[in-house]
């Protein structure tokens, strides 16, 4: 529970919901009384079939194919390289939804790197006030926006 709260509970909020395999750290009474006294849904994905995460599955796939391809450019330890690379797939807008997996958890699109470098017309027109307003009416639409990228999924 200690990492859902500081990996998910805090960074995001309560979940409606969690996915898990079946393992015993997921099925015990104290994780069981916990998600229902917050009123989270379990699911549960089977031992001997885990592809029926399918959507989970092929995100690791995407991760490990592009952590092959960066240690062989570069080398080094893949945890090191992890970071960059989750980094580059979340800002990335994906072909089933036209979103990317950063805008529909925040709301809003990440500046890159490469944006502060040379500056695109959202860095340029960058205004804290606008910024705020927009913000809060994204968050008015984000909902609608998650559903309509699961379903395109």
């Amino acid at each position: 529970m200690k990492f859902i709260w500081k990996n998910i509970v805090y960074r995001f909020g309560i979940p409606r919901e969690i996915i898990s395999d079946n393992g015993h750290q997921f099925q015990g009474q104290r994780i069981q009384e916990w998600c229902q006294d917050l009123h989270i849904r379990q699911r549960f994905t089977t031992v001997a079939h885990p592809q029926a995460n399918g959507q989970v599955e092929i995100t690791n796939r995407i991760l490990i194919q592009r952590i092959k391809r960066r240690l062989e450019r570069v080398g080094g330890n893949w945890a090191e390289e992890l970071i960059s690379v989750l980094w580059a797939y979340r800002a990335t807008s994906r072909g089933s939804t036209g979103e990317t997996p950063f805008s529909l958890v925040y709301g809003t699109e990440a500046i890159i790197p490469a944006e502060l470098g040379i500056p695109s017309h959202r860095v340029i027109n960058f205004s804290e006030e606008c910024n705020e307003n927009l913000l809060r009416e994204n968050l008015d639409l984000i909902e609608a926006l998650r559903e309509k990228a699961f379903l395109c999924i």
